[in-house]
């Protein structure tokens, strides 16, 4: 039977990130996708509002219509917002404890719109990450939970996986896109670490790199993939995804979610 794999996140318009990038990834890796939409992130460029977030009731639902109409092997959690969906996740996830569970801390959209409410921060922390097998925060993330400064470093990326781990996920992987030199991703699983480097790319065309990314990696997961492993599928397949990036002619364009199987083998 196909592998199936469940996202808990919000739904971006434009396509490129969100619900929207990780049933794409999904199904460009192979595995049964299902959503459960906890927000409508719009952006509309006439009236100028831009997140609508779903009721608890709605969320409750999609989850359960998922895990018993279909069953799941993986899920995945983006966008979650606020306290109370967070709280509502953790206690879906405690009575339906998935075989992996990949968590990423989603906080700051590509545009700059805050995508979790400050008083959110302490309730994923605290409750979801010792869910998880796996955590995924970019380096601005990983800032904001530990309430620390600037992670400028490989160096300062390993202390602070190091401090992320304590919190009881399984596996920590900074993602590092954001250094000034090569992107490096390190991951560590309360022994030792191991990093991903590739040069970087020139293009700002990276919306959705994050979601496609732990995307790929909860369905390797699913897969029966070990952690490492599902990693690296993830980097190659993400990497390819940015160096083949749409760009729509505004703002920042999209990661290419079929570039991996167009142009590489796999």
């Amino acid at each position: 039977m196909i592998a199936r794999v469940l996202t808990v996140a919000g739904s971006a318009a434009q396509g490129s990130a969100g619900i929207q990038a990780d049933l794409k990834t999904f199904q460009e890796r192979d595995v049964y996708g299902m959503a459960a939409i906890t927000a409508i992130v719009a952006n509309n460029p006439v009236t100028s509002e831009g997140m609508f977030t779903n009721s608890l009731e709605a969320i409750e639902a999609q989850f359960y219509t998922a895990v018993k109409n279909v069953g799941v092997d993986g899920v995945k959690t983006g966008m979650l917002f606020t306290k109370e969906i967070i709280s509502l996740v953790v206690r879906l996830l405690e009575k339906n404890a998935p075989a992996s569970l990949v968590v990423d801390p989603v906080m700051i959209g590509k545009m700059g719109s805050q995508l979790l409410k400050d008083d959110a921060i302490e309730e994923m922390r605290e409750r979801l990450f010792p869910l998880a097998t796996v955590i995924t925060p970019n380096l601005h993330e990983a800032e904001r939970i530990m309430e620390s400064g600037p992670i400028t470093s490989k160096e300062e990326m390993k202390h602070a996986a190091k401090s992320l781990h304590r919190f009881g996920a399984d596996y920590v992987i900074i993602k590092g896109g954001a250094l000034p030199e090569d992107a490096v991703d390190i991951l560590y699983d309360g022994n030792g670490f191991m990093e991903w480097e590739q040069p970087r790319i020139d293009t700002i065309h990276t919306s959705g790199a994050g979601c496609s990314f732990s995307a790929a990696i909860a369905a390797e997961l699913a897969k029966g993939a070990a952690v490492e492993q599902a990693v690296n599928t993830a980097k190659a397949y993400v990497t390819a995804a940015i160096e083949h990036a749409l760009d729509f002619g505004k703002g920042i364009g999209s990661t290419y979610h079929a570039a991996y199987r167009k142009h590489r083998a796999r």
